[in-house]
C-alpha cells in the first residue's frame, strides 16, 4: 500500500514544473497485434490536448512500476493481470524523476476512459504515433521507445 499522495507539483531550479511530488512514472502497453495505447490528454491539463502515454503522479514510497500500472487502471481501465513488463526507462532530473514503463498485454483489451484526465484512448500502431499531437515529453522520448519495441 502506498502513502501520501504525490499529486503536487514540483519546481525545478529553471523554474520548470513537473508533476508529482515523488516522481511520476507512465505506461506504454504493447498490443499483441503491435499496437501501443495511447491517451489523449485533457484541454485543461498540462500539455492539454496532446497524445502520450497512461500515467501520473507517484505516491509516496511507490514503485514506480506500482505507479505506473496504478494510474493506466485509473486513467485507461488496463487490466494490470494481462500486463508481462518488457524494461523501464527512467529520466532523473535530479530533484524529479519520471519512469517509463514498457509492456506487453497478453491480450488486446478495450480501453476505457475512466477520469476526467483522458479526452480519448487508442490503439495507435507503432508506424503512426509520429503523426499525432505528442506530450513535448514523450515525443523526446518515442524515438528511442520505438527503436526498442
Amino acid at each position: 500500500m502506498s502513502g501520501t499522495s504525490g499529486d503536487g507539483w514540483v519546481e525545478g531550479p529553471d523554474g520548470a514544473r513537473y508533476w508529482g511530488r515523488y516522481g511520476a512514472a507512465g505506461l506504454l502497453v504493447v498490443s499483441p497485434q503491435g499496437e501501443v495505447l495511447l491517451q489523449h490528454r485533457a484541454v485543461w491539463s498540462h500539455f492539454g490536448g496532446t497524445w502520450g502515454m497512461p500515467g501520473g503522479a507517484r505516491h509516496e514510497g511507490e514503485s514506480p512500476l506500482e505507479a505506473a500500472v496504478r494510474e493506466a487502471g485509473e486513467e485507461a481501465g488496463v487490466p494490470a493481470d494481462v500486463l508481462t513488463v518488457r524494461y523501464s526507462s527512467v529520466l532523473d532530473l535530479g530533484y524529479w524523476s519520471y519512469t517509463t514503463v514498457v509492456a506487453d498485454a497478453g491480450r488486446r483489451f478495450e480501453p476505457v476512459v475512466s477520469d476526467p484526465e483522458s479526452i480519448a484512448l487508442a490503439w495507435v500502431p507503432v508506424d503512426e504515433v509520429d503523426a499525432l499531437p505528442l506530450h513535448p515529453r514523450f515525443a523526446e522520448a518515442w524515438p528511442g521507445l520505438r527503436e526498442r519495441l
